[in-house]
């Protein structure tokens, strides 16, 4: 682990193996930290943040120390894929273009435009109230203490990410990676020492549950951010309640794209598959419910599963490789188990639903798509986070609204039009954080607010939005002419 500046090892001496998904192999053996572990990184971020410069160093200096970190980032660019591939299951094109790249681009974004851009200290205007002329000053500073909890579907963007906004702040960290994907927080600590991060501003600690609860239960925590599922989420909210610890969520979702009647089924083809097969579905906010106006519904189921022919399952050390592997043995039982309730609840399985072929070693799933699907159905209401889409027709606007809306989450989602008013307008009207109109930004975007509705979560995650959370806002006022 990295505590203070220093690599250590657990206390008791534990270890947990990393194992490759796609091989289920062993590739690391790292400590399982325990209680004591979690409480020396915590005490390390305390003391950082209490005594030590990062808090009160410059703004400019602190985008400096970013930003060299995303040049390393970007020195060791090919490396870190490799990683990714290995730990997280990603197939190549995923692993360089959704894992690792726009982690760096998000980094520097931070360093680059929200840090120079953002108005840290606002003056107060002079005022006279009750015979006195008064001013001020309105400034936002670091929360203190930051707890990152993240998940193991994107490790790399989702600890950088995070690591960026609180950083950026000013705040003092103690980052908990995922168990399944503890390696890449290790390379993001080194190449946090090595950009010149002070000791005690970074710390990052392994272990499961009772790691994660001494974690997000301690009163030295000043704020959570956490990123999973919505059950381990209201866990979070509980434990930090006592003392009353903000809590940013990145939760679950069941993202819904609405297809209008005038769409071009072409271009909207290509976002079903992939709200599928992205990252063999282990992404919270695919769009994994596919709404489509009644007229058109056969023709996109038949052109979703030409495409889904398409799709090469396997290890993503193979260049011919399109969709990797689930991340555990437990997360395929969980998605076959929904598939299974999909079928007795009398959904059509249109494609796949099983394991592939010549595929005996790693945790491996078909692409699998359901048509004749009603909103109520359990397959329509949870989220499988594996390769899983359905489809659902809808009768007019009105009604597609309705049924994109009827979830308890409100993370993704998507509407596909011709005419773009009628685009926006019906996204207006969606209960969720993030909506893509005819495909969204090319990318992942640090200029987008990322968070949910509803049980998708609770907070804002990237670019200036994500920095504001890690802000505490403090107001001093002063007579004028007095001292």
């Amino acid at each position: 682990m990295f505590i203070d500046g220093q690599w250590t090892e657990a206390e008791a001496g534990a270890v947990v193996e990393v194992i490759n998904p796609a091989t289920e192999q062993v590739i690391a053996q790292v400590p399982q930290a325990g209680i004591a572990d979690v409480g020396r990184a915590i005490a390390a971020a305390r003391r950082a943040f209490d005594d030590g410069p990062w808090p009160r160093t410059p703004v400019p200096e602190r985008a400096r120390v970013l930003r060299a970190m995303a040049e390393i980032m970007e020195q060791r660019f090919d490396e870190l894929v490799e990683l990714n591939m290995a730990e997280a299951g990603s197939a190549r094109p995923l692993a360089a273009g959704m894992q690792i790249r726009p982690a760096i681009d998000h980094l520097r974004d931070m360093a680059e435009r929200v840090l120079p851009a953002y108005q840290f200290d606002r003056p107060m205007l002079p005022v006279q109230l009750g015979g006195v002329l008064s001013q001020g000053i309105v400034r936002r500073a670091p929360f203190g203490v930051a707890a990152l909890v993240t998940a193991y579907n994107f490790p790399f963007f989702i600890n950088v990410m995070k690591l960026a906004a609180a950083l950026g702040a000013g705040c003092t960290t103690v980052l908990k990676p995922a168990p399944t994907t503890p390696m890449e927080a290790f390379v993001v600590a080194e190449i946090a020492q090595e950009a010149g991060l002070p000791a005690g501003v970074l710390n990052v600690v392994t272990g499961d549950v009772p790691a994660a609860q001494a974690l997000t239960a301690s009163p030295d925590i000043d704020i959570i951010s956490f990123t999973g599922s919505d059950a381990v989420g209201r866990s979070v909210y509980a434990q930090a309640a006592p003392s009353l610890t903000k809590v940013l969520l990145e939760l679950g979702g069941k993202s819904a794209q609405i297809i209008c009647d005038d769409a071009d089924l072409a271009k909207a083809v290509p976002s079903v598959v992939a709200g599928i097969t992205a990252h063999a579905g282990q992404g919270c906010s695919l769009l994994t419910r596919t709404l489509v106006h009644r007229s058109r519904e056969d023709e996109l189921i038949a052109l979703v599963i030409a495409e889904l022919e398409k799709v090469r399952v396997g290890d993503p050390a193979d260049p011919a490789t399109t969709m990797g592997p689930l991340i555990s043995a437990e997360q395929r039982a969980k998605v076959e188990r929904l598939i299974a309730t999909g079928k007795a609840e009398g959904a059509t399985l249109a494609y796949g639903g099983g394991r592939p072929a010549g595929l005996d070693r790693g945790y491996f799933m078909e692409p699998t798509l359901f048509t004749g699907v009603d909103n109520g159905m359990t397959i329509a209401q949870e989220e499988f986070f594996g390769p899983v889409g359905v489809v659902i027709p809808f009768d007019d606007d009105e009604d597609a609204i309705r049924i994109a809306n009827d979830s308890r989450y409100g993370l993704g989602g998507g509407v596909r039009a011709r005419d773009p008013r009628r685009a926006v307008e019906i996204a207006q009207r969606l209960r969720t954080g993030l909506v893509k109109v005819n495909g969204g930004a090319g990318g992942i975007s640090p200029h987008s607010a990322m968070g949910g509705y509803k049980d998708s979560g609770l907070g804002r995650e990237w670019g200036t939005a994500g920095l504001e959370e890690f802000l505490e806002t403090q107001t001093i006022e002063m007579r004028l002419g007095e001292g």
